[in-house]
């Protein structure tokens, strides 16, 4: 029996939201894709709404009757401000108002590391240590970690916030090794933050079940999210053809990685 009648994703034609697609079809009688260009063939259980999230009143008109929201799009890089401005925040905020005024009730949003990307590697922070952006694109995500807080405390709505380190079908290098979650793993995570009895407001850290941990993710254990993956079958690859870094670089140091080693976005290219 499907736990919801409908749930929209956001950012499916992306790298994670078309695995999404296919993970999530069972939790729900119909899901909706959302999406800037049209997706093409669909199946007989989704349904399509293509539209720019900075629009505000297409946003919430997609929301209509999804009693879940699987928030995965918008900018998914450091990007110009305007980009981030209206693809991630007020992007969001109109997900957000959408839930609000239509009813859902639960959204898995997907932050990121770069939230928190200034932490050193080895201080293995939990979930509610203080947010440290590497980014502007990481200020996106705690404007809307921020933003779902307020509408759990206020209005009702649950939220997991996932903090996703590295998702791709396997680590490109030795930061990877410890940042790895791969895509079976993530759509893991987003189920159990879909059918955990109870969320409220969580932040959850997103890595398989990696040798090397930097993260200390027991503040999000009621979620039952547990990793079936690691980075182990890949190490011998990735260390033969990748040098070892240099461990005074920001990219080493902090948990942002190379982020960490950006300027700002919009400044004149150098040269």
């Amino acid at each position: 029996m499907p736990q919801y009648e409908r749930i929209l994703i956001t950012g499916a034609a992306g790298r994670l939201g078309s695995e999404l697609r296919k993970a999530l079809a069972p939790l729900a009688g119909r899901i909706r894709l959302a999406a800037r260009e049209p997706l093409g063939a669909l199946a007989a259980h989704e349904e399509e709404a293509v539209f720019d999230l900075a629009d505000m009143d297409a946003t919430i008109a997609a929301t209509k009757g999804c009693d879940a929201i699987v928030h995965f799009g918008g900018a998914s890089l450091e990007s110009p401000w305007q980009t981030i401005l209206d693809a991630n925040i007020r992007g969001s905020y109109h997900i957000y108002e959408g839930a609000r005024k239509h009813g859902a009730k639960r959204v898995v949003y997907a932050s990121s590391v770069h939230a928190i990307g200034y932490h050193e590697v080895e201080a293995q922070i939990g979930v509610d240590a203080p947010v440290r952006p590497d980014s502007l694109y990481g200020v996106s995500k705690n404007f809307v970690e921020s933003l779902s807080r307020l509408y759990w405390d206020k209005f009702g709505i649950e939220s997991v916030c996932l903090r996703i380190f590295s998702s791709f079908p396997e680590p490109a290098d030795r930061r990877m090794l410890w940042s790895y979650l791969s895509f079976a793993d993530c759509m893991r995570l987003v189920e159990a933050s879909l059918t955990a009895p109870r969320v409220g407001h969580t932040i959850s850290f997103g890595m398989s079940d990696n040798k090397v941990k930097t993260v200390d993710n027991r503040g999000a254990n009621h979620l039952g999210f547990i990793p079936q993956d690691s980075s182990e079958p890949f190490r011998a690859a990735v260390e033969a053809r990748t040098p070892v870094p240099d461990p005074a670089r920001p990219s080493v140091k902090y948990l942002g990685g190379w982020f960490c080693e950006l300027g700002h976005p919009d400044d004149e290219p150098k040269g």
